[in-house]
């Protein structure tokens, strides 16, 4: 796909002489907000990973570079390893209440999400 088709939102032909395509806006996360104005969602996931478990942070907003660092601030505190894809951080292992405690002493509001 080119990039001039990258952000269309699901119109493939339209038999409408007059029709434009209306490209979706991407996500302009140009500033981090404040740890205090954030509310990130934590949550377990095994689904797809052959039954390992993984903790999913969810919900950031702010440049790539910061969710980098704490994806690496997260991973290092619980001692194991993880990835920061999509806008999420994936935490391999089950460590909802750790992370939720590591950021909630970070400034973040944090909140658990699923069963």
């Amino acid at each position: 796909m080119s990039n001039k088709n990258k952000h269309r939102d699901g119109v493939v032909y339209s038999t409408d002489p007059g029709f434009r395509y209306v490209n979706r806006e991407s996500p302009n996360n140009d500033e981090t907000l404040p740890p205090q104005q954030q509310l990130l969602r934590v949550r377990r996931d095994s689904k797809m990973r052959a039954g390992k478990t993984v903790t999913i942070v969810e919900n950031f907003v702010g440049t790539e570079e910061d969710l980098d660092k704490l994806g690496k601030l997260l991973k290092s505190k619980c001692g194991v390893g993880g990835t920061v894809k999509d806008g999420v951080i994936l935490i391999q292992g089950e460590f909802i209440d750790r992370i939720m405690q590591i950021l909630t002493e970070a400034g973040y509001k944090v909140k658990r999400a699923g069963g």
